[in-house]
């Protein structure tokens, strides 16, 4: 299975803390997950990341 990202390795990414990430996915600011996985965690793939990095307003 390729990488997957979970909220603490967005949250490293982009610079914010995790609560932030969770807030961003609970308003609709975050990407749908690309998988669920077996333990109901959302994951997404750290392309789908980074291009949504690059496009959310105010990033740096």
């Amino acid at each position: 299975m390729r990488e997957a990202w979970s909220y603490p390795e967005i949250a490293h990414h982009i610079g914010v803390q995790t609560d932030t990430v969770r807030s961003y996915r609970r308003h609709g600011l975050l990407p749908e997950p690309d998988f669920v996985d077996d333990g109901g965690h959302p994951r997404w793939y750290p392309a789908t990341i980074k291009a949504w990095a690059r496009r959310r307003p105010g990033h740096r």
